[in-house]
């Protein structure tokens, strides 16, 4: 195939978002500068497309983040521009403080700057000219559902109101130490706790390790604001999945442990409580028991992990507290419940029975993790594998792919019939560890016809 041809297959294939495609095709290749009708690079239409993916197999294949375009913007300019964090980390590149002459640092961060002073509706009024209220909807920005940010439409056009993240990204990326207090404020300054601004300033903060830094975060845990003091309990949750330093760790579980004895907000009380289920700490039980039955279920959804801990054996009164909370009125609170207390043989008969319940509940979300929870399991009975072949009825194909995959843990005589109603083998589940052992199941257990 000649190169035209071959970049011609690149377009349409960037433009269908189709990012094996794309690796496919410059592996073949094809120019990963190549350029759209409009005399664009492709690079240009994954940015706009706010398709990461795409853009991240552009980058790594070649394409050039910092090419100077007819308007005198550059593919890495535009994705600061848009707002997503996630396309902005697919676009940056390697080494961007080394890379990029001061000025062109000093331009990108006042670009992220002022759009995320002025922001995103406000911008689109300047562009559009436009009056009214724009449309906001929450959408998926990176690789976790719970990455979320704003997508505004206003006049014809559309962005992101990730420019706090974008903003916080690129300081970090040019080793520029922002002070927490500012860090700190961006974070809070957000009402969804799921937007990916959360998650970026506490990122940075957690990958700054100096004692200055981490102490200056954690006085925050006083501020009045609750919004301040869940951003703390966020960044010490980071702390906690990613590991820190023994004395680190034994330091901030006592210091959650205070505050959660301590805290009057229900919300904050929760993230504290999830952070401190990441620790390891001798009072995990008392404090799992005395918030067992706190009236918000917020903070009762936290209370299975925390009492549960890590391969721990569930005394008597944590057994009790756990076999109390499957029976909760709120389903995920018998969700996380029965979660914790599943690998305990004594509460397994009461646990099965719950999610049993709980595969039939209204909510799809739910029932798709009550599909994986069933999926590992230790009950090996009936109801279970019944409870499991209901949900293969389910719209959504991961709900369906963790059906199949317990039936086929379990040997289930219908696997190969779950298996074809899961279809697990596309290009979606290529990595997935669940599609990985059907196939393997597949493999040993050939039709006999």
């Amino acid at each position: 195939m000649n190169e035209d041809a071959l970049d011609g297959r690149l377009v349409s294939a960037v433009q269908a978002a189709d990012a094996e495609a794309v690796r496919t095709l410059l592996e073949t290749g094809a120019n990963p500068n190549a350029v759209d009708c409009a005399g664009l690079p492709v690079l240009c239409s994954a940015v706009a497309a706010y398709d990461a993916p795409v853009a991240e197999v552009l980058v790594r294949g070649g394409a050039d983040p910092d090419r100077t375009l007819p308007d005198g913007t550059t593919p890495l300019w535009r994705a600061v521009d848009g707002g997503s964090p996630a396309v902005l980390s697919a676009v940056l590149g390697d080494e961007p403080r080394l890379r990029l002459p001061e000025a062109v640092r000093e331009q990108l961060l006042a670009l992220a700057r002022d759009r995320y002073e002025t922001g995103s509706a406000e911008q689109l009024r300047r562009l559009t000219g436009a009056q009214g209220p724009a449309v906001t909807v929450s959408v998926q920005d990176g690789t976790y559902a719970w990455e979320s940010v704003p997508q505004v439409s206003l006049g014809g056009l559309v962005t992101r109101s990730g420019h706090g993240a974008v903003l916080t990204s690129l300081e970090w990326a040019f080793r520029i130490l922002t002070p927490v207090d500012e860090l700190i404020a961006r974070a809070a300054q957000q009402p969804d706790e799921d937007h990916v601004t959360w998650w970026e300033v506490c990122s940075v903060l957690r990958q700054r390790r100096s004692f200055e830094t981490w102490s200056a975060v954690v006085a925050f845990r006083h501020h009045p604001d609750a919004s301040y003091r869940r951003t703390v309990a966020r960044y010490l949750w980071m702390r906690g999945v990613s590991g820190c330093a023994p004395s680190y760790a034994t330091k901030e579980s006592d210091m959650l442990a205070v505050w959660a004895a301590e805290e009057g907000d229900s919300t904050v009380l929760a993230h504290v409580l999830n952070a401190f289920a990441e620790y390891e700490h001798p009072g995990r039980e008392a404090l799992g028991l005395r918030h067992a039955g706190h009236p918000d279920a917020l903070v009762r959804r936290e209370v299975p992990a925390v009492l549960s801990g890590d391969d721990a054996s569930l005394t008597r009164a944590a057994r009790a507290a756990l076999l109390s909370l499957t029976h909760d009125p709120d389903a995920t609170v018998r969700t996380n419940a029965c979660r914790a207390g599943r690998g305990d043989a004594g509460l397994l008969p009461q646990v099965t029975q719950a999610l049993v319940l709980l595969a039939e509940d209204s909510d799809p979300v739910l029932r798709g993790v009550v599909a994986a929870e069933l999926a590992a399991s230790p009950d090996r009975s009936t109801a279970v594998a019944a409870a499991l072949w209901a949900l293969l009825d389910e719209d959504d194909p991961i709900t369906r792919l963790e059906a199949a995959y317990g039936l086929a843990l379990r040997d289930d005589p219908r696997t190969a019939r779950a298996i074809g109603r899961a279809d697990p083998f596309s290009a979606r589940f290529e990595h997935d560890h669940r599609a990985n052992e059907l196939w393997k199941w597949q493999r040993t257990n050939p039709p006999t016809d």
